[in-house]
């Protein structure tokens, strides 16, 4: 047999067409983390962004939530990155609708939210590009559309921009149990990395961990670890 002479890329839906490669493994791993996080509280919804653009946020929201869905929880993923959307791409399906008509109240909810290929698993995109996604993402009408969301749902994850680059995360980190901070090793800054997780917690965003992602492990591609927070205030 030959080896590889590269690393194998991730697959942007990798747990749900390579499900037992070891990155799917990883993913499974990660939920099970979240899943027992904390005693005293019930995450349900999350929060998935990183310090800067291209880390690999959307393909850890999307494939984390499709671990979530193979476990038979009902799971939404919401795009709320409607600055620079990504999820319809990865799933393959339009964009017509979506989160920012929501909020406006111009869809009704079934005509915004998608089936997926995989069981248990909905998706909501982020919708046409509005003028203003941090007020649409601050006003009452995203509270209510949460809180009705959740009644629907067993785990919601929200992926939204970077934290640095805008204040999208931070101002719907008060709508969620939990946050998660994507990390690039080969990209991402130390000093960034704590930057971001600064503004984070500024918010009063409950950090759970970081993952990181593209590490070398020679012959089996590239990994996501989790680090859950020690002591998560």
């Amino acid at each position: 047999m030959f080896k590889r002479k590269k690393r194998e890329a991730i697959n942007a839906l990798e747990i749900i067409n390579r499900p037992k490669s070891v990155i799917s493994e990883q993913f499974r791993t990660l939920r099970t983390n979240i899943q027992f996080t904390s005693a005293d509280v019930d995450i349900k919804r999350l929060l998935i962004t990183s310090s800067e653009q291209s880390e690999g946020k959307s393909t850890v929201s999307a494939n984390l939530a499709a671990s979530f869905a193979q476990a038979g929880h009902r799971t939404l993923l919401i795009d709320g990155d409607m600055r620079k959307p990504t999820q319809h791409k990865i799933f393959g399906t339009l964009n017509v609708k979506g989160l920012s008509n929501l909020i406006a109240g111009q869809v009704a909810m079934d005509s915004a939210v998608t089936e997926t290929a995989q069981e248990h698993l909905y998706l909501l995109t982020a919708g046409p590009v509005p003028p203003n996604p941090a007020e649409l993402l601050g006003s009452g009408a995203m509270e209510q559309l949460m809180d009705q969301l959740e009644d629907m749902y067993d785990i919601i994850i929200l992926d939204t921009p970077p934290v640095l680059a805008v204040a999208d995360a931070k101002i719907v980190s008060h709508l969620v149990d939990g946050t998660l901070l994507v990390v690039n090793s080969k990209k991402t800054h130390r000093e960034k990395v704590i930057d971001a997780k600064a503004e984070l917690e500024k918010s009063t965003s409950r950090v759970l961990g970081v993952v990181i992602n593209d590490l070398d492990k020679k012959e089996d591609g590239d990994y996501y670890y989790y680090y859950g927070e020690k002591n998560n205030g």
